[in-house]
């Protein structure tokens, strides 16, 4: 009996390391980015406080901690690909974290980190002086991990006033990588504030909702929202972007640490598997939350459609729940998330259509300016698509007018297009033929002479004929 129970013991024991040694297995790295000290306008008192607090809670959690402050756009593109560098030496498993905190702006739809030592007198200023986020979840993307997570507690009251004239309000809208979750500390084409403590009220309460042992990122991120509007009254929003295909949770805990599997990673599964990796979001519709909301009562109500945070649950509270205070404030988070959605719609096409389609539903919108100035873009673009191959042939008659007229790869044997008939082959119209005329020079003149009649120098034949001999036959041959 004892010895049955040292091997239930023993095994116990196995069991514990095992998953102590899973756990270990997993790598957490962390960027923390603050910039407060800019060169050009007024210094943000809280970025840096926000990067520290955030430095020591991600150290808790177990992650090794690369901390960057006050750094310049050569400063940023160094540090980032240095942290790229550092995760794909870690392994596929490695759990990717970056944290920023500081000025953000939008440029004709992308989202931009400014560094300290921007000059920007102007919108064209922004791209080239900026650091792009598109380049931050590119390289992160680069590199093997299990779970990428962004976390941004930027776009706070923009100071360059140049921009604020004429590129809109906020930042865009952007769709996360599969594997990756990303937190915005307001809400899309709204500003975020710096607060009046030490901290701003998304590190605040990011600090102090994830510190749950066991609750998954994408809870926290809610609760976190939840608590930001609360504290400002309705004015910040946090929202978030997600695709992760696994659990993940800052503290371990009965949440995280369940007998069921973690599921794979897009990491571990081949790239034609990684898309179908990616998490189905189904929202609910408006009919369904505006039958669970019936009944309930206002604030409760409110506080379900903020951790929500769609468009669906906020159409359904408007229509039980008009009155003020929560109604309006609802409806105005509701009319900018459909504004913002038709901008990145129309950014994402990028077509003369989808900006005029833009600019005929939101005459009056921050983006209009930006929108007019797309659409122009556009239609000299389209004009431009079919004036180069006509010159591009007049010019070169030897080169395809386009890419159709290029030979195509030989087909597999037994496709289905190498039993097809071969697409017809296009060639460039010929070159137009100049006819020079060619210059033709007179010859000398040559003038006739004196002009003479023909002389008769034979007798003129004879008229008239003797009669013949009388006794002589006539023509007797």
């Amino acid at each position: 009996m004892t010895t049955r129970m040292g091997w239930a013991l023993g095994a116990c024991a196995l069991g514990i390391l095992s998953m102590c040694d899973a756990a270990s297995a997993e790598s957490r790295l962390a960027l923390v980015i603050g910039n407060s000290a800019y060169q050009t306008v007024s210094p943000l008192p809280n970025p840096a406080n926000d990067a520290r607090a955030m430095a020591e809670f991600l150290t808790k959690a177990g992650f090794e901690v690369t901390p960057a402050s006050d750094l310049t756009q050569a400063d940023m593109r160094t540090t980032v690909g240095a942290f790229a560098a550092k995760v794909a030496r870690a392994g596929s498993d490695t759990v990717a974290l970056v944290y920023y905190a500081g000025h953000g702006v939008q440029i004709d739809g992308e989202n931009f980190l400014v560094p300290v030592d921007v000059r920007i007198g102007r919108e064209a200023d922004v791209p080239l002086q900026a650091f792009r986020l598109a380049d931050l979840m590119n390289t992160l993307s680069s590199v093997p991990s299990a779970v990428r997570i962004v976390m941004l507690d930027a776009c706070r009251n923009n100071p360059f006033s140049e921009i604020n004239k004429i590129g809109g309000r906020g930042l865009a809208i952007v769709d996360a990588p599969v594997g990756s979750i990303v937190s915005y500390s307001t809400s899309p084409g709204a500003e975020a504030e710096d607060g009046t403590g030490e901290n701003s009220p998304y590190t605040s309460a990011l600090l102090r909702v994830a510190a749950e042992p066991g609750l998954p990122i994408e809870q926290a991120f809610k609760r976190t929202r939840l608590s930001v509007n609360q504290a400002t009254s309705g004015r910040q929003t946090p929202w978030e972007s997600s695709s992760l295909s696994t659990d993940f949770a800052f503290f371990p805990g009965a949440a995280s640490a369940g007998g069921t599997p973690p599921k794979p990673t897009p990491a571990a599964a081949p790239p034609a598997q990684a898309a179908a990796a990616a998490p189905v979001v189904v929202s609910k519709s408006v009919e369904v939350w505006r039958r669970d909301l019936r009944g309930k009562p206002a604030q409760q109500a409110y506080d379900l459609v903020i951790l929500d945070d769609t468009a669906e649950a906020y159409e359904a509270y408007i229509s039980l729940f008009a009155a003020p205070p929560l109604g309006p404030r609802v409806r105005t988070l509701l009319d900018r998330r459909k504004e913002m959605i038709a901008w990145y719609i129309a950014v994402t096409i990028n077509s003369s259509a989808s900006f005029e389609a833009f600019l005929a539903q939101y005459k009056s919108s921050d983006f209009t300016p930006t929108a007019i100035r797309l659409l122009e873009r556009a239609r000299n673009r389209s004009l431009m698509a079919g004036a180069v191959p006509t010159q591009l042939a007049s010019a070169n008659p030897a080169a395809p007018a386009c890419a159709c007229s290029q030979p195509a790869p030989p087909a597999k044997k037994g496709s289905r297009r190498a039993s097809a008939p071969p697409p017809p082959v296009y060639y460039p119209p010929p070159p137009a033929v100049r006819v020079v005329p060619v210059p033709v020079r007179p010859g000398p003149v040559v003038r006739p002479g004196p002009y003479y009649p023909p002389r008769a120098t034979y007798p003129p034949p004879r008229t008239t004929y003797p009669p013949p001999r009388v006794g002589y036959p006539v023509n007797i041959r």
